[in-house]
C-alpha cells in the first residue's frame, strides 16, 4: 500500500512537471518555426539593410535574408507569434511590395530615390 502511494505520487509529480514546463528528461519543447520567401521590390543594399532592421522588430521574426538578385526576402519566424500575411503587411509598411501586396504609398514616398522601383540598378 505504501509503495502504491509513492508510485502514484511520483507519477503525479512527473505529469505536473511535463504539463507545466513542456519538458521531460531535460528536453525542451521546440517552438515551431517556418521560413517563407516573399517576392519584393528591393533594389539595393540600403533596401536590404532597411528591411532587415525593420523586420527584426516584428513579433516572432527570427531571421531575415534578402537576395537582391532575385528580389526575394526570406523570413524565418515563430508560427505561434506571427504568420506570412502579417510579415507581408510589415514589408509593405516599410515601403516595398510583398508578393501581390503593393507597398504602402506613404512609406514608399519616404524611401530614398535609389530604393524606388524605377531606380536604375546600382
Amino acid at each position: 500500500m505504501k509503495t502504491h502511494k509513492i508510485i502514484t505520487t511520483m507519477l503525479a509529480l512527473m505529469a505536473l512537471v511535463v504539463a507545466t514546463t513542456g519538458t521531460l528528461y531535460g528536453q525542451k519543447a521546440d517552438k515551431k518555426t517556418e521560413t517563407v520567401e516573399i517576392k519584393s521590390s528591393v533594389v539595393c543594399g540600403m533596401c536590404e539593410e532597411r528591411v532587415k532592421k525593420d523586420l527584426a522588430f516584428e513579433k516572432g521574426v527570427k531571421d531575415v535574408a534578402v537576395n537582391l538578385e532575385t528580389k526575394v526576402i526570406s523570413v524565418t519566424y515563430r508560427t505561434d507569434k506571427t504568420d506570412k500575411e502579417k510579415i507581408k503587411k510589415a514589408i509593405t509598411n516599410i515601403g516595398y511590395d510583398a508578393d501581390e501586396m503593393m507597398a504602402n504609398e506613404t512609406a514608399y514616398e519616404k524611401l530614398p530615390a535609389c530604393c524606388k522601383k524605377d531606380a536604375p540598378p546600382h
